[in-house]
């Protein structure tokens, strides 16, 4: 793989294919995540997004920020819809009815349309091999309505279906390890990513482009407003969710692992715990509990790499 910063050296496009004056809120790292993925893809491309943030901000009637052909699908189908295109645009290539272009079909939604509501769809689109994109961005509950959990809260975090209480433990379940879920359906391309590392972000996006099958990319979208954290800070607690090994980066390219930006010593969990709303009815033993499985985790992903 190219280095990032070889690639960081080349010149990014100043075209913006998810235009500015867009809804979100201040501080949103799903926005910057969905701006940089739309960068990477340029504009051949055909975008499915489920109902959600992103859905919401950017198209409100009559106007939208893309700048691409966008279709907006339910909460639960847009791998199905992605697909589907992707499906009928194969038949007329091989008619002749239309010419060979390259084109780029992307599903995108929030951890609840991924995790929870959509997954059936996902996993059939991967299983029917369809040469596509879906794309997580992962905010780590329902923020549009309400922050509300799903499958993505991860455990301790208090939501509003999920508060504190007097047991202070919040979310009680540990977080659904989507980029695995994915990867064991034998897919082309998986990888996880963060809008704090872009152009890690933006390679990994090309790559899975150019999968020649289905690809799927996970990414971290810091919500300021769902996290309680201020938002000039979504870019500096992405890191830190990286450098704490809470969210590694990595990708696994025909079923080969490799962690893409290397931590050789994980900062203490409670680093990216303590500056957020959501964790500060944790105890000490909590936290304690959540290193625990952290560092568990980030061996079980370093062994992998070393296969």
């Amino acid at each position: 793989m190219e280095s990032l910063n070889v690639y960081a050296s080349r010149l990014v496009t100043k075209r913006e294919y998810f235009a500015p004056g867009h809804r979100a809120c201040q501080g949103c790292a799903e926005a910057l995540a969905v701006r940089l993925v739309a960068k990477a893809l340029g504009q051949n491309v055909v975008v499915a997004s489920a109902t959600g943030c992103m859905e919401i901000v950017s198209t409100p009637f009559p106007f939208t920020n893309w700048r691409v052909p966008w279709i907006h699908v339910a909460f639960e189908n847009a791998a199905a819809v992605a697909t589907g295109a992707e499906g009928a645009y194969r038949a007329l290539v091989r008619k002749g009815a239309l010419p060979e272009k390259g084109t780029v079909f992307l599903g995108m939604g929030g951890d609840g349309a991924t995790s929870d509501i959509g997954l059936q769809a996902l996993s059939g689109a991967f299983e029917r091999g369809h040469r596509f994109i879906y794309v997580c961005y992962d905010n780590e509950a329902y923020m549009n309505t309400g922050v509300q959990r799903s499958s993505g809260t991860p455990f301790g975090a208090s939501t509003t279906t999920s508060p504190a209480g007097k047991m202070k433990a919040g979310q009680v379940t540990w977080k659904k390890n989507m980029p695995e879920i994915a990867a064991a359906h034998g897919i082309p391309y998986v990888a996880t990513a963060c809008s704090s590392y872009p152009f890690d972000l933006m390679k990994k996006v090309e790559k899975a482009a150019k999968a020649g099958g289905p690809a799927y990319i996970h990414i971290l979208s810091v919500c300021p407003t769902g996290w309680g954290l201020p938002s000039e800070k979504a870019v500096w607690i992405g890191r830190l969710a990286v450098e704490t090994g809470v969210f590694p980066l990595y990708e696994v390219e025909k079923g080969r692992y490799r962690i893409t930006v290397d931590v050789p010593a994980l900062r203490p969990v409670g680093d990216y715990l303590k500056p957020q709303g959501r964790f500060r009815h944790l105890t000490p033993e909590i936290i304690e509990t959540i290193q625990k499985r952290v560092n568990e985790e980030w061996e079980k992903l370093r062994a992998k790499t070393a296969l």
